[in-house]
């Protein structure tokens, strides 16, 4: 973050005991957290005297990595999303401060509360968790998500968010055509795949708030319960069913392919949690749908990241690789693409 780490351990205890209304902080702990390519994540223990958060804390200091994307949300933005969603009693660590002043670390920055348990999508996907207990977990975040979902706009302290003029799938495709355009090589494949969506797209609904990026590897598993839904860095207005295409999609799964609800568990259990919340029945053909709309969403990102590297911008040899996965979500989205064509005809 520009400073080395004694000078970062005392500029977080002056910044947290100025906010916390504390008398002192004693940073006993400053490491950083692997797993964020887009987001720098800390984890911090702090000793504080006086005040209201008086005792041994456990927090999570959240900032810009080198590897920031223009469409993510500033931390100020996030902090605001993280507030809404909190108070919506969404399952997410509780937001306590942000500093916007560049002055105290090098970058703004937010702290929450650290929650517990595992995020790694692959040890999650691979690891002991009973049949029974995985069907219980992607029920609670089907529950999750439709408790998100009811926020909708206009909320004052979320202004920020553009709310779409028409068909969020449609503003999707344009945004998404823009950045193809912006790489250096053409993408025959998803040009086709943004006219089939821009062709078949769903007429629109209610917008509500989206994470965005909903799925297995952003949330946190202690044992076998939820604790808490992480990175809100791209959530936005948009339709509903972008977030549960998103969670099923298959790029997502990280290879058990046959849980189609985020590698954990069955569609029937994630749209159960969800429906009882939401109070209305999931559409399956509306979030097929988006799942192509994952797919070729999936395949882009991949691309920018990939020209990160190729550009110069920034060497990493994960960016470079992360590119060699677009063939694979180019596949998805013909696979999906017949899926959805098949059954259609079927039902003609």
């Amino acid at each position: 973050m520009g400073l080395n780490e004694n000078e970062m351990r005392a500029a977080i205890a002056k910044f947290v005991a100025r906010a916390a209304g504390a008398r002192s902080v004693n940073v006993l702990e400053l490491r950083p957290l692997h797993g964020g390519a887009i987001q720098e994540n800390y984890a911090l223990e702090l000793e504080i005297s006086g005040g209201e958060f008086a005792g041994n804390r456990s927090l999570v200091l959240r900032t810009d990595s080198p590897s920031q994307v223009g469409a993510s949300l500033s931390r100020a933005q996030e902090f605001a999303v993280l507030q809404a969603a909190f108070a919506a009693g969404v399952s997410v660590p509780e937001p306590l401060w942000l500093c916007e002043d560049s002055s105290v670390t090098g970058k703004a920055f937010l702290l929450m509360e650290k929650v517990p348990g595992l995020a790694a999508a692959r040890d999650l996907v691979r690891g002991p968790l009973s049949d029974e207990a995985r069907e219980a977990l992607v029920e609670r975040l089907g529950e999750e998500l439709a408790r998100l979902h009811r926020i909708k706009p206009p909320v004052a302290a979320l202004a920020f968010l553009p709310i779409p003029h028409h068909a969020a799938a449609l503003t999707r495709v344009a945004l998404y055509r823009q950045y193809l355009d912006a790489l250096p090589s053409c993408q025959p494949a998803l040009e086709w795949g943004l006219r089939w969506l821009e062709r078949h797209a769903p007429p629109p609904c209610e917008p509500m708030l989206c994470h965005c990026d909903y799925r297995t590897g952003n949330y946190m598993v202690d044992g076998a319960r939820l604790t808490g839904i992480l990175d809100w860095e791209f959530a936005t207005w948009s339709d509903p069913y972008e977030d549960l295409g998103w969670f099923c999609a298959r790029c997502w799964r990280f290879g058990a392919w046959d849980k189609e609800a985020g590698g954990m568990g069955s569609r029937a259990a994630f749209y159960r949690g969800y429906e009882r919340v939401a109070g209305a029945a999931v559409d399956p053909t509306r979030v097929a749908y988006w799942e192509v709309m994952a797919a070729v969403r999936w395949a882009i990102i991949a691309l920018q990241q990939a020209e990160r590297h190729h550009s110069g911008e920034q060497s990493s040899l994960e960016l470079a690789l992360t590119g060699r996965m677009v063939p694979e979500m180019e596949l998805d989205m013909l696979m999906q693409i017949d899926h959805i064509e098949r059954r259609e005809s079927a039902h003609a």
